[in-house]
């Protein structure tokens, strides 16, 4: 049997041209084709070559859909050490949360290798290689739901092991928080995770910390979601799970739409249709998914929202009232909104409780005076300004603090 060795230097652009090429005169399945980087290339031809094939900016920075296939397969881990990593991440969040500590919560990202899943994923899908599709979304399914299961099962043994102290009310943790809260402009990550991911796969740039990003948008909620699994706050987790499963079809859209953009196709001209139809019917299905699941991310916006510029409006007509000469020796303290008669009326606690769509029942407005002064009319003037300007059936109390005057 005799073999026959063939070489061509090529700039990056021309390599899918030529293989395309190759196939077209009788390269097949058989035969072996190596595609290996220079580091440099001296040959006065070499740059007529590359005028010939520079076309789009895209065009001559993109890898091969042979390369492309072959990094997408590459960042595929082997079963066991992809659970693993994925596990020792999601634990590390789970502590760097309940630390309050951004530093180890970012230091969870580094090592998680959920990267490989999501860019595999859109790769399978425009080429049309389901295997690597479908292996693609199992990586993603198992990645999720160790992180989950393994956040909630190291949080409740912190907090069965007193590793926290007792009756620590989690939520009211700043890291924690950020993750039951999931706003609209969580989606902004995501897609932006996506589109970077797809740029440094099909060009060839390091992907390492592209991946962080795309794990910020995933692990961190994970773990979020975890610890309000382990205790037991099913509206927080719900929160934490909607940001997580938001974020990872987030990436994936935006994962497939770049690559397409970039013209990206089967190798069969035949099948092109085929890949068409796949892509159309993944990013209709994907998009009905993330409407729905926005819906509650609205929900949280509206009630972030609703809360400031309640406060807002409350401290504006305080304020107007306390400007008259009649007060002018009462100055305002504090504004607080209370969902009920001592439950503060902030976007985590009305998730907490189940009211994330009802409004205060109590206003608290803090006033300081001088200890000889007395303004019984203020209270009711305070509560006739506020309830004309929010429309609403709340009670408004003043509270004084008084101060000595020399």
């Amino acid at each position: 049997m005799r073999s026959t060795e063939q070489s061509f230097t090529l700039p990056k652009s021309a390599v899918e041209v030529i293989l395309d090429e190759l196939e077209r005169v009788g390269l097949g399945e058989d035969d072996h084709t190596v595609i290996v980087t220079a580091d440099m290339v001296i040959s006065q031809k070499f740059g007529a070559l590359k005028d010939r094939f520079t076309g789009e900016v895209l065009d001559d920075q993109r890898l091969a859909r042979y390369e492309l296939y072959a990094e997408s397969e590459g960042l595929i881990l082997a079963i066991p050490i992809y659970v693993t990593l994925t596990l020792v991440s999601a634990i590390v969040a789970t502590a760097g949360l309940l630390l309050d500590s951004a530093a180890v919560v970012v230091g969870s990202m580094v090592i998680a290798p959920l990267i490989g899943p999501t860019l595999a994923a859109s790769a399978g899908t425009v080429l049309n290689e389901r295997d690597l599709l479908w292996t693609g979304v199992m990586y993603q399914v198992l990645g999720v739901s160790v992180a989950i299961a393994g956040s909630a099962a190291f949080a409740w043994l912190s907090k069965s092991l007193f590793l926290v102290p007792p009756g620590i009310e989690v939520l009211e943790i700043n890291e924690v928080s950020e993750r039951v809260l999931p706003h609209l402009l969580s989606l902004v990550v995501a897609f932006g995770a996506g589109i970077a991911g797809v740029l440094c796969l099909s060009t060839g740039t390091s992907v390492t910390l592209v991946g962080v990003m795309i794990t910020a948008a995933l692990i961190p909620p994970a773990a979020a979601a975890g610890i309000a699994i382990a205790w037991w706050i099913p509206n927080a987790a719900v929160g934490s799970l909607v940001l997580v499963f938001v974020n990872l079809l987030g990436v994936n859209i935006t994962g497939l739409l770049t690559l397409w953009a970039m013209g990206y196709r089967p190798q069969i001209q035949s099948e092109e249709g085929i890949a068409r139809q796949l892509v159309r019917r993944r990013l209709i299905v994907l998009t009905f998914v993330i409407l729905v699941l926005s819906i509650f991310l609205i929900g949280v916006t509206w009630a972030s929202y609703e809360r400031a510029s309640l406060e807002n409006d409350v401290t504006t007509e305080a304020e107007a009232v306390l400007d008259s000469s009649a007060y002018q020796d009462i100055y305002l303290v504090e504004v607080e909104l209370f969902l009920e008669e001592e439950i503060p009326f902030e976007p985590v606690v009305r998730i907490e409780e189940g009211s994330l769509f009802e409004g205060p029942e109590r206003i608290v407005i803090t006033v300081e005076q001088p200890g000889d002064d007395d303004h019984p009319e203020l209270v009711s003037e305070l509560d006739e300004r506020i309830t004309d300007k929010t429309g609403d059936d709340v009670r408004v109390d003043v509270r004084f603090i008084e101060y000595d005057t020399a």
